[in-house]
């Protein structure tokens, strides 16, 4: 039986592209396009990372290593950052963020620190979509 597929937050909805399905969930990309930070929403009622069952945070794990893979390989970033922080938007949701010592806030986290930057050309959002559109 097919997982469902749950109502994305209302927060998540407004700061985020929706870019499409991995296996473990939903993958979004961050409007502030000042670097690729993406967050993955795996379908599942639980509030807390470690709350996942085993063969779900497998999945989501292994989902997270393939956006970083990407992150550093197509995109050449040295460093990616991950959390699950969940502290505003309740919904789990996990970060996977690409990193370089240039960046808007570098070395400070994105968390607070990522100043407002501009919108994903449309060319770049397709792109981005169809590098993960082969999987899930």
């Amino acid at each position: 039986m097919p997982k469902p597929h749950l109502q994305l937050h209302p927060q998540l909805q407004a700061d985020c592209h929706d870019l499409g399905r991995l296996a473990s969930g939903r993958l979004l990309l961050s409007r502030n396009a000042s670097l690729h930070w993406f967050i993955l929403v795996p379908d599942t009622q639980a509030v807390d990372l470690l709350d996942l069952p085993a063969d779900a945070l497998k999945q989501a794990m292994l989902d997270c290593q393939q956006v970083s893979a990407w992150l550093k390989q197509a995109r050449g970033y040295p460093k990616v950052n991950f959390g699950a922080l969940g502290n505003v938007v309740p919904q789990l949701h996990l970060h996977i963020v690409g990193r370089r010592s240039n960046d808007a806030c570098w070395p400070q986290p994105v968390w607070g620190n990522l100043p407002a930057g501009g919108h994903w050309p449309a060319k770049e959002l397709t792109a981005v979509q169809e590098a993960f559109n082969h999987v899930g």
